[in-house]
């Protein structure tokens, strides 16, 4: 069983409180600019609750933090150059807050620590039914992406399309967009932001 305290877990629910702190805003405050309910702030903070990657965005909006930054708060400034894969680190909030061992739907890890450099890299895994959250998100950047192995359908505005293994997109960020896996097999995207922003 893995809980959001646990030693290797990011705790979300005490960064987003110690963020939303150190602003000096209350959960009400917070739940206004972000257009969200008291109660979903009150929930998240106290880990009762695993917002979607697009919820946690508007959420960090409100507050003038990027999800790099959310996430990187621990992370000591580093210029190593060589990541494992045991390195990359997670970015995605229901994986940081899974409660059971079961399957996690949506994974997305970064290259080393995104507010050292000008480019943010990922590497993405949707699980089938997988997605970013019900609500299209946006940030301040330019996103390009390769599928590498099964198929993801992607909507930019009012634009929809489903991309393949080999197919890839580049759009403005600040449009926006959401992905979904439709497909009955996992999906696995590299990508790259610039600024990093996401």
């Amino acid at each position: 069983m893995t809980s959001p305290t646990d030693e290797n877990t990011i705790n979300i629910g005490a960064r987003l409180r110690a963020a939303r702190t150190q602003r000096k805003l209350s959960q009400r405050e917070l739940a206004r600019r972000a257009g969200v309910t008291n109660g979903t702030i009150s929930q998240i903070e106290q880990n009762h609750s695993s917002p979607s990657v697009s919820s946690l965005k508007r959420v960090l909006d409100a507050l003038a933090m990027s999800l790099a930054e959310f996430f990187a708060a621990d992370v000591a400034q580093s210029h190593q150059v060589f990541f494992r894969r045991s390195e990359l680190q997670e970015v995605n909030p229901h994986k940081l807050l899974r409660k059971t061992d079961a399957p996690i739907a949506l994974s997305i890890r970064q290259v080393g620590d995104a507010l050292s450099h000008q480019i943010q890299m990922l590497h993405e895994c949707y699980s089938p039914g997988a997605d970013t959250g019900a609500q299209k998100y946006s940030h301040d950047a330019e996103e390009a992406g390769i599928v590498i192995e099964g198929s993801i359908e992607v909507t930019v505005g009012a634009e929809t399309e489903t991309l393949f293994a080999g197919d890839a997109y580049l759009f403005d960020s600040r449009i926006p967009h959401r992905f979904h896996n439709t497909g009955t097999e996992d999906c696995v995207i590299v990508s790259a932001c610039t600024p990093p922003s996401f």
